[in-house]
């Protein structure tokens, strides 16, 4: 089973399979951390600690002005390239895309990858401890939004000296943050590339009601007051698993698995492990917070050039929203470019098939990329 879930790599939501037509990483990367003092959301609730955790990849210019930030999925994590050791086998879920001589240069550019504020995967979210009860947040963690998770980045970039950003990217829920931050912050970039997203959600909260009724029916649920009871394991994985069928991931392993029941047992490990290690309080955060998300209406304030980009097979974000989305956008004034990827591998495609639009990337950022040192 160890070899199933190394051709997974499920820490990093399944974009970090190794694709055969894409050199190994060569990146060896650290885990770091950020944390904001008294950090006070746009609900006017305060975090007396809010942590970020982030990875770094290249060397910030003297200037400041040679950054990217990566921005994850929903259920992902900050790993986007690279290697915690030589010896992992497994990559970051952008890693085709990023390094030496690649679309993302990290030779020319300083790359910035955040764990968004509610995530499990460092940065405080309701499994921390409430400095005030010594106890996990739980259901008692404030609501964000994707403005309070676009600010909490902007602060980390503030203090390692980030003056402008080349780019901000990300796929799906990375989609989401960069959308905001080019109407929050819309003179910071010179570029945006959202990825197998869109710039607003459903404007309902029935995506975290849904899934609240789920997690309630787990004997193990307590109000949302599991933490000493185990967690909601099995809620989590059967939930994993069908999350990972809907984003293509049975496409994706068939290239080096081909048979089912082998493909079922890897995807119910890997979402096993993947269960032991998000919060179900924490998904349900960011579920609200994504369904109430709007870039949409402010488009009028985006400055940067947008690269817009998504899969032909996608069931969340399929090519035909393109049309209006890119109607409103040149509407609104901006310069905006629709690539769709044409790939069987649908959510996972922009990992899965990196080599189809590399070239594509590489071509939009060219205009802004710094001089070679």
């Amino acid at each position: 089973m160890s070899t199933l879930l190394r051709l997974l790599g499920l820490a990093v939501l399944l974009f970090s399979f190794d694709h055969v037509a894409i050199a190994q990483s060569q990146l060896i990367v650290e885990k770091k951390m950020f944390t904001i003092e008294n950090f006070r959301l746009e609900s006017g609730a305060v975090l007396p600690q809010a942590v970020i955790a982030y990875e770094t990849y290249g060397t910030l210019a003297a200037d400041g002005r040679n950054a990217v930030l990566l921005a994850h999925g929903f259920t992902s994590n900050h790993h986007a390239a690279g290697r915690y050791a030589a010896s992992d086998t497994e990559t970051g879920w952008w890693d085709p895309l990023i390094g030496q001589g690649r679309a993302i240069d990290t030779d020319r550019l300083f790359v910035i990858s955040t764990n968004m504020l509610g995530s499990s995967y460092g940065s405080t979210n309701p499994a921390s401890l409430n400095p005030k009860t010594g106890k996990p947040y739980g259901p008692d963690f404030p609501e964000i939004t994707l403005v309070d998770i676009v600010t909490a980045q902007k602060r980390l970039l503030d203090a390692l000296g980030v003056k402008h950003l080349v780019a901000v990217a990300g796929p799906s829920y990375g989609g989401y943050q960069t959308f905001q931050w080019g109407v929050t912050y819309p003179d910071m970039m010179d570029a945006l590339v959202a990825v197998v997203s869109a710039p607003k959600g459903s404007g309902t909260d029935d995506r975290a009601a849904g899934l609240r009724q789920r997690f309630a029916a787990d004997p193990n649920w307590n109000g949302g007051w599991y933490y000493e009871k185990g967690g909601i394991v099995p809620t989590m994985t059967a939930l994993r698993i069908e999350t990972l069928k809907r984003y293509g991931a049975d496409e994706v392993l068939a290239q080096q698995i081909a048979d089912a029941e082998k493909r079922e047992a890897a995807l119910k490990s890997a979402a096993e492990k993947w269960a032991h290690e998000f919060d179900a309080n924490g998904m349900l955060r960011l579920a609200h917070a994504s369904s109430f998300f709007d870039a949409e209406k402010d488009f009028a304030k985006m400055r940067a050039k947008l690269l817009y980009v998504l899969s032909s097979t996608d069931k969340l974000f399929p090519p035909s929203i393109a049309p209006d989305v890119m109607g409103k956008l040149k509407a609104a004034g901006v310069d905006a470019t629709f690539f769709e990827l044409k790939s069987p591998y649908g959510h996972l495609a922009s990992r899965a098939d990196a080599d189809k639009w590399a070239p594509t990337l590489k071509a939009f950022l060219a205009p802004f990329m710094p001089a070679r040192s």
